[in-house]
C-alpha cells in the first residue's frame, strides 16, 4: 500500500528532527512525502509592503523548500520514496486541510515547536492549535531532537468508556510498519469497570486480535499525565498514541491557559489520531 505523508515544515532543525524520523519510519515503504510551507502574512504586515516584496518572499520559500527536497534525497536514497512540495498561501492549519483533501494524506508529521524554541514551552503554538483543530487526519509529533528507535512498543491509554472501531486503523497501520506490540492502559481509580467499560474492552480485545497486543492496569494517583509517563518509562514504549475526542485528556492538555505550564511533555512521538463522531 503506497502512503502519501504530508511534512510542514518552517525550516527549522526541529522541523527537520520530524522529517528525518518520518524517513526512517516508514523506510520499507512506498511513499509520497509532501514538503509544506505556509507563507501567509498577517493583513497588517501585507499592508506595509509592496508587491514585489511579496513576490520575493514566496520565491525564496520557493527556493527553501527545493533545498529541502534535495536533501532529503540526497540523505534518504530510498528507492520507495518521492517527494514533492508545496506553497500555500493559507495559514498552517488550512494548508494542512487542503493538502490533505488534494493529495489523500494519510498521515501529518510535524515537529513539537518550530523556529522560535521558546524557552520552557513544550508543544509550540502552532502544534497546539493544529492537534486541537485538525479533524481529518492523524496526527504524528515528534520531540525536538529525537533519534529514530524501531518503535517495538507502541502505548494506548483509554478509560474503555468509547466503543473504538476504525478509528484505531491508524494505531493498527503504524504497529504494522514493525510488527509493534501494542500497550493498552487503563488508569483508573475504581477496582471494576462498569458493564459498559467491560463490552468496550471486549470489542477492543476483538478489534486487536492480529495484533500482539496486552492489557494493563494503572491506579490513578492523582495526574494522568504522570502516570502515562511513568508507564512510558517502566515499559520501553516508543511511541504513544491516543485518540483525540471531546472531553478527552489530550483536549484537557492543550486547554491549558499557559502552554509552558502543561506538565504532559512526551519523551517519544506521540500519535494524534482524530475521532470519527
Amino acid at each position: 500500500m503506497k502512503r502519501n505523508i504530508l511534512l510542514p515544515t518552517d525550516f527549522s532543525d526541529n522541523a527537520w528532527s520530524a522529517v528525518v524520523y518520518a524517513l526512517k519510519l516508514y523506510a520499507d515503504e512506498f511513499c509520497t512525502f509532501y514538503f509544506l510551507h505556509s507563507s501567509q502574512l498577517k493583513a497588517s504586515t501585507m499592508s506595509n509592503m509592496s508587491n514585489k516584496l511579496v513576490r520575493v518572499m514566496a520565491e525564496n520559500a520557493t527556493k527553501e523548500l527545493e533545498e529541502l527536497k534535495s536533501m532529503a534525497e540526497k540523505t534518504n536514497a530510498n528507492a520507495n520514496h518521492n517527494f514533492e512540495i508545496i506553497l500555500s498561501s493559507e495559514d498552517m492549519l488550512g494548508a494542512i486541510e487542503s493538502a490533505i483533501k488534494k493529495y489523500n494524506i494519510n498521515l501529518v508529521v510535524m515537529g513539537t515547536k518550530g523556529a522560535s524554541k521558546a524557552k520552557g514551552v513544550f508543544f509550540g503554538s502552532n502544534t497546539i492549535h493544529i492537534i486541537k483543530n485538525l479533524k481529518i487526519c492523524p496526527l504524528l509529533i515528534v520531540p525536538d531532537e529525537f533519534d529514530f528507535i524501531k518503535p517495538e512498543q507502541i502505548a494506548f491509554p483509554t478509560d474503555f468508556n468509547r466503543f473504538y472501531g476504525d478509528e484505531l486503523i491508524p494505531l493498527k497501520h503504524l504497529a504494522e510498519l514493525f510488527n509493534s506490540k501494542i500497550r493498552i492502559i487503563h488508569i483508573s481509580g475504581e477496582d471494576r469497570l462498569t458493564e459498559q467499560q467491560d463490552y468496550n474492552l471486549a470489542m477492543l480485545k476483538a478489534y486487536l486480535e492480529d495484533h500482539p497486543h496486552t492489557f494493563h492496569w494503572m491506579s490513578d494517583y492523582g495526574k494522568k499525565e504522570q502516570a502515562i509517563k511513568d508507564f512510558i518509562e517502566q515499559l520501553d514504549i516508543d511511541i504513544l498514541s491516543m485518540i483525540n475526542y471531546k472531553h478527552s485528556f489530550i483536549e484537557s492538555i492543550v486547554k491549558e491557559p499557559i502552554i509552558k505550564n502543561i506538565g504532559f511533555q512526551p519523551t517519544v512521538p506521540f500519535l494524534v489520531i482524530p475521532c470519527l463522531d
